[in-house]
Order: C-alpha cells, then sequence, then structure tokens
C-alpha cells in the first residue's frame, strides 16, 4: 500500500508588497475539495490508498492494537517502569483519560470519516464499473471493519455513514447507537465488500495490500463468532460464522504456510499464484527504509536491547512458563526469545522479525496481520463446536493448525483428550494462543469464549464485569455532550 494521502489541499498565494499602508493580498490559485477531487479512476485509487493509509499511524495499528488487545491478557506485558497508560490497560485499571483509548477511538473513526468519503464519492466517477466496485468495496470493509472494533470494546458508539459536510451539520455531536445496530451495519458493510472486492489472484500488483473477497469473507465469520456470544446474538450466527469461514476454504485460493515462520517474513508478504504468502489474507502494509514509504516500529518495541530495540514490551511470565508444552518447539522457538548470542535476556515476543531492520531505529518491514488461513481454520473448529459438539468434523481446521507446527498425533485434538464441548473452549484458547499469541486477538478470544476473568485472576489480575467494556474517552464525552459513558466509569 502507497503512502498517500486522502485528501490533500494546495495554495499557492501571492504576496504583493508595496507602500506600508497597502493591505497583504493572498489569490489562491487551487484548493482540492471533495467536489473537485474526485474524477477520475486514478483520484478513485488514490482516495482508496489513503483509506488504507490511516491504518498505519503508531496510535493505531502499528502500535495501539496490540496495547489495546493483547496488554489487557496474558501473553504481552509492558514493562512496568514507563508509560503509565500501558501499565494501567496490563493491570485492567484503565480510565477514560488514558491516551491509548483515545488513540483507539478517534482513529477508528478516523478510518470511518475517511471511508465516508470515498463511499460518497466514488460513485459518480466514469470509469471501469468492476474496478470502481472493487474500490468501494475496500470501502466499505474498512469502515465495518472500524465499527466492529469499536462494538467489542466500547458497547454502544455514534454510527455515522456519511461525511459531515459543514460545521452545522446534524451528525456533528451524535449520540450512541445500540450495539445491535452497529453489529448490523458492521455486517452489511462486510457483505457489500464481499459482493464486490477482488478475489485475490485478481488484485493487481501495483495494489498490493488492498483488500480482497476472502478478506471479507474471513472478517464477517470473526463478526458472527463475537456476536454469537454477545448479548445481540442472532440464532443464525454460528451457522453464517461456519459459512464464511467453507467460503474461505472451499475457494482453495489461501492455504497454510509449509513452516510456521514463513508466515512472518518481511521478503515474502504478498499472494501469488505460484509461490507467495498465501496464509495472509489481509494485512496493514508497511515497506523498507526510504521516504515513500511507511516504516514499522514494531521490531523496536519488542525486541531487547541486545538486539537494539527498547525492549518496551516483553512476553508475559505466565505465557512463558505456561503457553506451550514441551513438544510444541516450532511456534516456542518463533514466538518468544530468551537469550541473544548466547545471553539470557529477560523473555520477549520474537515472531516479528527484519533482517533489514536497523538496531535503533523505527524502520521495520513487518506487516501487521490482521486475518490469515490459520484462523479461518481454528473459527471452522470453533463455529463446529458450538453448532454441535458432538460432530468430529470440529477437529478436522484445528488439527490442521497443528500439523504444520509438527504436533504428535497422540497430542493432537480428538474426543479422547478433548471429550466435552467445555474441554473443547479450553483447548481452543491454547490452541489460539500459541498459533496467534500477539496478533491482536486474544482480549476478544477470552471475551467471546467466556475465559476472561478466570485467565486475568490466574495472573493476579481482578477484572470487574464493566472492565469487560472500555471507557468512552474523556476527551469525546468533553466534546460532545450527547455522548455518555459506560457504567462503572
Amino acid at each position: 500500500m502507497k503512502k498517500n494521502i486522502l485528501l490533500v489541499t494546495a495554495a499557492a498565494g501571492a504576496l504583493f508588497l508595496g507602500a506600508c499602508k497597502k493591505q497583504l493580498l493572498e489569490t489562491t490559485y487551487s484548493v482540492l475539495t471533495p467536489s473537485n477531487f474526485y474524477q477520475t479512476a486514478a483520484d478513485a485509487q488514490s482516495a482508496i490508498n489513503g483509506v488504507l493509509s490511516a491504518l498505519q499511524p503508531q496510535a493505531y495499528y502499528q502500535r495501539t492494537i496490540y496495547i489495546i488487545t493483547e496488554c489487557p491478557a496474558d501473553c504481552l506485558a509492558p514493562i512496568l517502569t514507563q508509560n503509565q497508560e500501558r501499565i494501567d490497560m496490563y493491570k485492567i485499571q484503565y480510565n477514560a483519560a488514558n491516551p491509548e483509548i483515545t488513540n483507539w477511538w478517534q482513529n477508528s473513526y478516523k478510518l470511518i470519516s475517511r471511508a465516508n468519503d470515498v463511499i460518497a464519492n466514488v460513485p459518480k466517477i466514469n470509469m471501469d464499473v468492476n474496478a470502481r466496485n472493487n474500490i468501494l468495496g475496500n470501502a466499505y470493509f474498512l469502515r465495518g471493519m472500524a465499527y466492529f472494533d469499536l462494538v467489542r470494546s466500547f458497547g454502544d458508539v455514534p454510527l455515522l455513514t456519511k461525511p459531515i459536510t459543514s460545521p452545522g451539520d446534524s451528525t456533528l455531536f451524535p449520540k450512541r447507537t445500540a450495539a445491535a445496530t452497529i453489529y448490523q451495519q458492521a455486517i452489511s458493510d462486510l457483505k457489500f465488500a464481499e459482493a464486490n472486492c477482488f478475489s485475490e489472484p485478481n488484485i493487481a500488483v501495483a495494489n498490493k495490500g488492498m483488500v480482497s473477497n476472502g478478506a471479507a469473507s474471513a472478517m464477517l465469520a470473526r463478526v458472527f463468532l463475537q456476536r454469537a456470544k454477545s448479548p445481540y446474538a442472532d440464532g443464525g450466527d454460528n451457522q453464517a460464522a461456519l459459512d464464511e469461514c467453507n467460503k474461505v476454504i472451499n475457494s482453495n485460493v489461501y492455504s497454510l504456510m509449509p513452516n510456521y515462520g514463513d508466515v512472518f517474513s518481511c521478503d515474502n508478504k504478498y499472494y501469488s499464484v505460484t509461490g507467495g504468502n498465501k496464509e495472509v489474507i489481509f494485512a496493514v502494509q508497511f515497506g523498507d527504509n526510504s521516504s515513500s514509504t511507511t516504516q514499522n516500529i514494531t521490531c523496536r518495541m519488542f525486541s531487547p536491547a541486545l538486539l537494539g530495540g527498547s525492549g518496551s514490551f516483553v512476553a508475559n511470565t505466565n505465557f512463558v512458563n505456561n503457553g506451550y508444552p514441551v513438544y510444541d518447539t516450532m511456534r516456542h522457538n518463533w514466538n518468544i526469545g530468551t537469550k541473544v548470542n548466547g545471553s539470557a535476556v529477560t523473555p520477549f515476543i520474537y515472531k516479528y522479525r527484519d533482517a533489514k531492520w536497523v538496531a535503533n531505529s523505527n524502520n521495520s518491514r513487518v506487516n501487521w496481520i490482521v486475518l490469515r488461513y490459520a484462523d479461518v481454520l481454528l473459527m471452522q473448529s470453533e463455529a463446529m463446536n458450538n453448532l454441535n459438539p458432538n460432530d468430529p468434523g470440529k477437529f478436522a481446521g484445528i488439527d490442521k493448525v497443528q500439523q504444520r507446527a509438527k504436533i504428535p498425533l497422540a497430542n493432537q485434538y480428538s474426543f479422547v483428550n478433548v471429550p466435552t464441548a467445555d474441554n473443547f473452549v479450553d483447548s481452543l484458547l491454547k490452541e489460539r494462543q500459541r498459533e496467534l499469541c500477539v496478533e491482536g486477538h486474544r482480549r476478544w478470544d477470552l471475551i467471546r469464549l467466556g475465559r476472561y476473568q478466570q485467565i486475568e485472576s490466574s495472573i493476579g489480575m481482578t477484572l470487574p464485569d464493566s472492565r469487560l467494556l472500555l471507557p468512552l474517552p474523556q476527551t469525546e464525552l468533553d466534546a460532545n455532550k450527547n455522548l455518555t459513558q459506560n457504567t462503572g466509569y
């Protein structure tokens, strides 16, 4: 994905200097606005690049993502000597003033705002219909994903589906919309994306990083599964989740990479019919160390000083000690580092690596993976267990993931070692932790599968019911008197 800005306003002024009594005049030669920018197919592509680039800031899907989703869980921990807002997330002591929660809210709505601009303006462009619909599908996907992030984080949130065009706009100070409606909006947006985005093999080389219809199907599966275990559940959610997983699986477009570490290769990030990375379904793109791309700070954040990092985050002690059985060496050795050049260090998350990363810099090429095929297989197993715990087919997806990890046959899951539906939930959570650790899933997994308070208690944290939702940022409450705070804050 190119590093672009959605709308760039350029103004050229001429200063007319004369006698001291004459006024200083400025002449505007050109201004880009929504009314005159969206003219060509190139404009439409530039616009959607700008929506995609909204995911890249450190305060969103470059760093805040794992502070929101992983720190308040049992895989990742911040060092406890700096950045109080991270420590508060880890200790479940966050409040409405936490700047990372504010980042999560504000950047989600920035993404929505940019997507709304594309959805409102691209349809009027005279261009190839399929190309136009693909761009619109990308915008709908990103808006749907943002609303999904917001509803599972905050519950009821404002619903904005059109650009705000003036200070007098009636939606400038919106009220909260019921979470059930937000879920419906996210699903509707993602279904539009599923119907209109190109399939992975048809995404142009120049547009690598755009959303595919397979990504929309995988995200829909995730939304249906999460809603199925929420107060807003629909009776058909688990079947819908299974149907979406099966669309991805039966398309034969995606597959597991042969080796676990290959999933995260900075030199093989993109899908290709012949080779390429066929496991990553959607990722936020970061480039090399150049002025034309945005790079990723993640390597610096997770790497210890001996590797040239800041070591700002470490592996949770409970995860280090109990996360992997002795036979799960492939994933353990890739995901957790304990030594550097023979010297012991505080265990750290090692799964994000880049051979070209310059030590002590923020410039890594690591992409943030949002969706990958292994997750789809695990979601398929989860949906099948929810629908019929006695169906032996529910082990197929999870066992494929274990087989790639070289788990011995005797330790792969079956009714022999996972006899009940409740046992399956516990086993699934362990497998998701081992496979997907620090990829932005853990908090949501624990909430969805009903083990969040139990797990937090096991690592010495108290999790009141009120902390299952985040507080609305105080800055938003101050700016918009139509908003109300979540219970318990």
